[in-house]
């Protein structure tokens, strides 16, 4: 990726104000494969890690979360949910979430039990609780299954959420 395509990216965040510093279609006018099932999020978020670059990653999950994730990006976010190299796991189980496969249900199992160094600080776990309410939103017995068996863990936090989430499937 570019500096000029990573410039791009970044301008598309939605900022305090609540605008953009460039349109969608602007964008688009730039990327026209952006829209194509997420074509261009997918080439980015391989390439990014291929290359292990989190600022690319951070671009990638950008014009994902402004174009739209696809079932075609599963593989490779649940790739990316074990990488110690960038600091976007919260994100990475965001777009899990938006894509709602049940192929994911592992990848967000392994996200709650994981705390990645840099987050190490986050008594709130936000990224276990993200990813069991992401767990709970799978219309899947294999997602079940996951959570029952974070319900049973030795993770006094672990069980709670997932018991929870157990709970609001019922």
């Amino acid at each position: 990726m570019t500096e000029e395509q990573r410039n791009l990216c970044q301008d598309l965040m939605i900022h305090p104000t609540g605008l953009r510093r460039i349109s969608k279609e602007e964008f688009l006018r730039q990327f026209p494969s952006a829209v194509e099932c997420g074509k261009l999020a997918l080439n980015w978020l391989q390439e990014a890690y291929q290359v292990q670059n989190a600022r690319d990653l951070d671009c990638a999950l950008i014009v994902g979360f402004t174009f739209g994730f696809a079932p075609e990006h599963a593989d490779i976010l649940c790739q990316l949910v074990d990488a110690e190299w960038h600091h976007s796991h919260e994100n990475v189980v965001e777009a899990l979430d938006e894509i709602k496969s049940p192929n994911v249900a592992e990848a967000l199992f392994r996200a709650a039990q994981w705390i990645p160094r840099y987050l190490e600080f986050d008594e709130s776990r936000a990224l276990a609780s993200k990813a069991i309410w992401a767990l709970g939103k799978l219309a899947s017995n294999d997602a079940c299954v996951r959570l029952t068996m974070l319900a049973n863990s030795g993770d006094a936090f672990l069980r709670k959420a997932a018991a929870q989430q157990l709970e609001r499937r019922r």
